[in-house]
């Protein structure tokens, strides 16, 4: 593959480079540590321990002697559990909607309530699932560098950094107050310029990808803030939003919206945006002869299909996220306009539409750029010149052609 000319290096640095020190610059400022959290209270303490034994009795019946209601308890008794400090104790089998189903030899966390006014002060509140989640971690990571190697290597450095832009700045500077929109457009940007080319390398094919990423980021951002004012959502639409209001009255939560479908975003359009560099790159090499409007014509209908599958891709994911609320909302009967129009549902919808629209015009403008930095990078083929055919020269000079050998059979 020809190297990309200097103009081109020059261009994209010039955009580039700009845009990633004013990201630099925008998380100095913004970074968290200059501003006190309000103080809460300490938590009760929590203890590991492991289910020795599970002594069933018969669940008590109603006062009137008829069967318990749906709500009521239906395994009864106590459980001896050895805690990891080697202390063994008994208390009540866990009870209640949600409550762990636990059994001999099970890893269960408990907590510790040393102002309990009866019965043991251990209660079982949730399996300890830590080794479990240490098996599937270590299972992922042998499966990403088996097949990517090196490649896969530099894509588990790249979501540790992602994970360390969204747990060390981006939400504890929403929670310190700083604009939500802020905030994410700024660790989504670092989030970008640092893993796709710790990912896909240094090159001018990134850096396309960078820039479809960056310019659709801005559109998604410019949609989602029209779409929200348009439905008037607030933001506050479910029991987590409106605790977060309570406990934190300074994060915007109109802007916590925007920042999320921004962030939701950001995942599929990297993954459209590289997708649509790479195959212009393999479209060129494949066939250096293919000028700028064929190798974009060629290229989008990758996107096209590409993009058929993701919005489906997004709506099941979605659904499968909001399952609880679609099967409560399927039991309540209510009319498909009202369901439609309720707060949670319509963000839901704004948070899928606004994202697709992002990842549709993600595809023209990466696969654009794309294009055009590879046909600058590329000198035009040389036409070599053809070995002319006897019957055509027969055919020019009037004469008759030349008989054709005949074909042998091998």
């Amino acid at each position: 593959m020809p190297a990309a000319p200097r103009r081109t290096v020059r261009l994209t640095a010039a955009v580039l480079v700009p845009a990633a020190l004013a990201t630099l610059i925008a998380m100095i400022m913004l970074w968290p540590g200059g501003r006190d959290r309000p103080e809460e209270a300490p938590d009760a303490p929590r203890v590991a321990g492991q289910v020795l034994a599970v002594g069933l009795v018969p669940c008590p019946l109603a006062p009137d002697g008829s069967p318990a209601s749906p709500s009521a308890p239906t395994r009864c008794g106590t459980v001896t559990v050895r805690l990891s400090d080697g202390q063994t104790i008994t208390t009540e089998i866990p009870s209640g909607p949600g409550a762990p189903h636990v059994e001999v030899d099970d890893r269960v966390i408990l907590l510790y309530l040393d102002n309990a006014m009866s019965g043991s002060p251990y209660h079982i509140v949730d399996h300890d699932r830590g080794r479990a989640l240490w098996v599937l971690a270590a299972a992922f990571v042998l499966a990403v560098v088996a097949f990517g190697r090196w490649r896969g290597l530099a894509a588990l450095a790249g979501l540790a950094v992602t994970f360390g832009v969204l747990l060390l700045f981006v939400v504890p500077a929403i929670l310190e107050g700083a604009s939500p929109l802020l905030v994410a457009i700024v660790g989504a940007a670092a989030v970008m310029l640092v893993v796709l080319y710790l990912t896909h390398g240094l090159s001018v094919t990134t850096s396309m990808a960078v820039l479809g990423t960056l310019v659709s980021l801005v559109l998604t951002g410019l949609l989602s803030a029209a779409a929200t004012a348009v439905t008037r959502l607030s933001g506050v639409s479910s029991e987590e939003s409106s605790f977060l209001t309570m406990n934190f009255p300074d994060v915007n939560m109109h802007g916590l919206l925007l920042a999320g479908i921004l962030i939701g975003s950001l995942g599929v359009l990297d993954d459209v945006t590289v997708t649509q560099a790479y195959t212009v790159r393999e479209l060129a090499h494949a066939n250096p002869g293919l000028g700028f409007a064929e190798l974009y014509r060629r290229a989008a209908r990758v996107g096209r299909a590409h993009i058929a599958s993701v919005i489906n891709t997004i709506i099941l994911a979605y659904a499968g996220a909001s399952l609880p609320l679609l099967l409560l909302i399927a039991a309540g009967n209510r009319p498909l306009d009202e369901v439609l129009t309720n707060q949670l549902i319509a963000g839901e919808i704004v948070r899928s539409v606004v994202g697709t629209i992002g990842l549709i015009a993600a595809v023209p403008i990466t696969t654009a750029l794309a294009a055009l930095a590879i046909r600058r990078g590329t000198p035009p083929p040389v036409r070599r010149p053809r070995r002319p055919d006897p019957l055509e020269l027969a055919w020019e000079a009037g004469g008759d052609a030349p008989a054709r050998p005949a074909a042998t059979r091998p």
